[in-house]
């Protein structure tokens, strides 16, 4: 293999300097749009020589228009036919790998037509694919709250090189970030995940607990970072790169040590040190946001009981008041279950758009 470069700028020069030129002359007037987005750590500029290993490699997405659509299978043969068996110093084809269903590998051949990695689709057919969403609609609060983060990060990250109709820019754009009401839900429900289990971290570690405490205590320190994603107005990825992602957050230089002290304490008092001033952290932050009336930012004793918390209910209550727009403010009248993710760890659930008509109905009256 050639010294490693990333995904986003290996199909880059892929699209420019191999894709584009067979389209040009094979389709000269095809309006279309070139991107390297979906799954992948290479997406998400992630990847490195492990990620070589499967799934990787060059590629590309090419999005037609719905009237062009009768097209794809030409433009997939063609491709087949002209592209050239290596780039780049990697290949171009690729293989099923036997004992993983779904999985391919990058391949060497020496002639013969290349079993590439260049999809061919439009944009509403990537959309109800990945999101289970009909990009002829606004999407509704519910479509919001059933957006699994990864998906909404995977469409909107990764590189569009070129884009001759339009919509897949809209698409993203449209998708950019949650609409201010459900942000604020969504920080609310954030919020009030850790005003649930602040005070069980403490509890349990003082009946000599140490492990349930220590499990406590990573789950409280997850949801502290899930909210800082959600300040900070960036989509979390899926937990492989949740950390690294993480890391890219501008709160991260002061929050990972304190983060890290918590999720390393050998007893729950150290932890509790730690939560306490990831907590506080947090709520200044809230309160630079300006979104609510400024709430206190010290922790203090959970009822008369040993226990210091931030008291998140404070903050979870006073956002719900500022939401404004009647469909959200109907699905936070009711328990702040907030969306897929904060409700839901199941890989499938979450990565699969066929559960979104069942999940939906959750939000509806």
């Amino acid at each position: 293999m050639p010294a490693f470069v990333h995904g986003i700028e290996l199909n880059r020069r892929f699209y420019l300097v191999a894709v584009r030129p067979i389209l040009e002359a094979h389709f000269p007037s095809l309006p279309y749009a070139a991107a390297h987005i979906g799954s992948g750590s290479d997406v998400l500029g992630f990847d490195d020589e492990m990620s070589t290993d499967h799934e990787w490699g060059p590629s590309l997405r090419i999005f037609l228009r719905d009237e062009d659509a009768h097209l794809a299978n030409d433009i997939r043969e063609m491709l087949r036919q002209h592209l050239p068996h290596v780039f780049c110093g990697y290949p171009v084809g690729v293989v099923a790998v036997l004992d993983e269903p779904g999985i391919h590998r990058m391949q060497m051949a020496a002639d013969g037509p290349v079993n590439h990695r260049v999809c061919v689709t439009t944009v509403c057919a990537a959309a109800l694919r990945n999101l289970g969403y009909d990009v002829n609609q606004p999407p509704t609060a519910a479509d919001w709250l059933t957006f699994p983060t990864q998906k909404l990060r995977e469409l909107t990250a990764g590189a569009v090189y070129y884009d001759g109709v339009g919509e897949l820019t809209r698409l993203r754009e449209r998708l950019a970030w949650y609409p201010r009401d459900v942000w604020l839900y969504l920080l609310a429900a954030g919020w009030q995940r850790i005003g649930q289990e602040e005070h069980l971290m403490p509890r349990a570690g003082f009946v000599g607990d140490e492990m349930g405490a220590a499990i406590i205590g990573s789950r409280l320190v997850r949801d502290v970072m899930s909210i800082c994603f959600l300040m900070e107005k960036q989509y979390a990825p899926y937990p492989k790169w949740f950390g690294t992602a993480f890391k890219q957050l501008k709160c991260a230089a002061d929050l990972t040590p304190i983060l890290w002290r918590a999720q390393m304490a050998s007893t729950w008092r150290e932890r509790e040190d730690a939560l306490c001033e990831a907590y506080e952290y947090l709520a200044r932050t809230h309160n630079r946001l300006g979104i609510t009336p400024p709430l206190p930012a010290v922790v203090s004793s959970f009822h008369d009981r040993p226990f210091r918390v931030i008291h998140s209910d404070l903050f979870a209550n006073s956002i719900v008041e500022q939401i404004s727009d009647p469909e959200v403010r109907r699905i936070a009248s009711r328990r702040l279950i907030g969306n897929i993710d904060q409700w839901s760890d199941s890989t499938d659930i979450r990565s699969d758009a066929v559960w979104r008509p069942i999940v939906r109905q959750l939000y509806q009256p």
